[in-house]
């Protein structure tokens, strides 16, 4: 299945080799010309023929959080920093992989009620009982990502790592191989290092210069214990983005997209978050302002080793997004 091969692809910002390698496998064919830039974004181009058309860049980040090895202690223990967010206290006793595939477990230095979202009071152990053997396997530099196998379960939710933004790569995936003589052009962007500060889209969309921006990515769910206070909830439908700590989307795009989804019988939430931000807000403020919005899916657990997402809005969000690049935008 395409969303299992891509959750469990390496991609770890900075470090996007193997998961851009397998994108690049499955969308060939499906576009007119296919990119990959100097920071690494995958760029697949699809002509459109529309007398009116517009230019539409649609990003999803291939990049996931990880850790990376900032030193080696004397007993075989590693210290990590964090590439992109990492949910400290839901990461201690998960496992986690080196690219060579040394396996590593996470630990506390310090008691839990001590390590108040701090990385440095974390620790890897890979087993090793010595500095010297340590570096047998990991060097400083070295990068990891959370082990979490792709698992199907109840009522059409499935869990993985790196489902932000896997999913979103997913739904873009799916959507091109729907699109069959679009009426705008279309640049669909795999990017990277989005969790470091939405790096990539903001070179691409200096290179492309679209006329809308789209970024697909997930949003925080509502629906479980101690979840904060946002719009969205797993099986409620495509969440449109009407804003989060990045971007207030173009008012116009977003009814345009819920005009979309009411035409085409599409199941639809609003998503606003206080916080966070993706490629829309790089998109939005690219060389002299682009209009901008967003898809997302609502998702558990979001950055975790075992986030997931329910493949109803899934497929919605695929439907939506098919459907709403091939629209006549009316706008200068």
């Amino acid at each position: 299945m395409v969303l299992k091969k891509l959750t469990e692809a390496f991609g770890v910002s900075g470090y996007e080799k193997e998961i851009r390698e397998v994108i690049n496998e499955i969308v060939k064919g499906y576009g007119d010309e296919i990119t990959v830039d100097a920071l690494g974004n995958l760029i697949v181009h699809k002509k459109g023929y529309g007398e009116n058309k517009k230019k539409i860049m649609v990003s999803a980040h291939m990049d996931e959080i990880g850790f990376q090895v900032v030193k080696v202690e004397d007993k075989g223990l590693i210290k990590v920093r964090g590439l992109g967010g990492i949910p400290v206290t839901a990461t201690i006793m998960n496992r986690i992989k080196f690219r060579n595939g040394t396996i590593g477990i996470v630990s506390n230095s310090v008691k839990i009620e001590d390590v108040k979202n701090d990385i440095k009071k974390l620790y890897i152990d890979i087993g090793a009982q010595s500095k010297e053997e340590a570096l047998k396997f990991v060097k400083v530099g070295d990068v990891a990502s959370y082990v979490g196998e792709y698992v199907e379960l109840k009522d059409d939710n499935v869990t993985a790592k790196a489902m932000d933004d896997r999913i979103g790569c997913y739904i873009m995936v799916e959507a091109l191989k729907k699109i069959e003589n679009p009426y705008n052009d279309l640049y669909f962007v795999f990017t990277v290092q989005e969790e470091v500060g939405l790096r990539g889209a903001t070179v691409a969309a200096e290179r492309i210069n679209p006329d809308v921006g789209i970024a697909l990515d997930v949003t925080v769910a509502n629906d479980f214990p101690n979840a904060p206070e946002v719009s969205s909830t797993l099986g409620g439908g495509t969440a449109i983005k009407v804003s989060d700590g990045s971007v207030i989307c173009n008012e116009y795009l977003v009814e345009e997209m819920v005009k979309c989804c009411e035409e085409n019988d599409i199941k639809y939430q609003l998503d606003v978050i206080d916080g966070g931000g993706t490629d829309a807000g790089a998109i939005n403020r690219s060389n002299f302002g682009v209009r901008s919005t967003g898809i997302s899916v609502a998702t558990r657990y979001v950055h975790g080793p075992n986030c997931f997402v329910n493949m109803k809005d899934t497929e919605a969000s695929i439907d939506l997004l098919s459907k709403y690049v091939n629209r006549f935008f009316d706008f200068e």
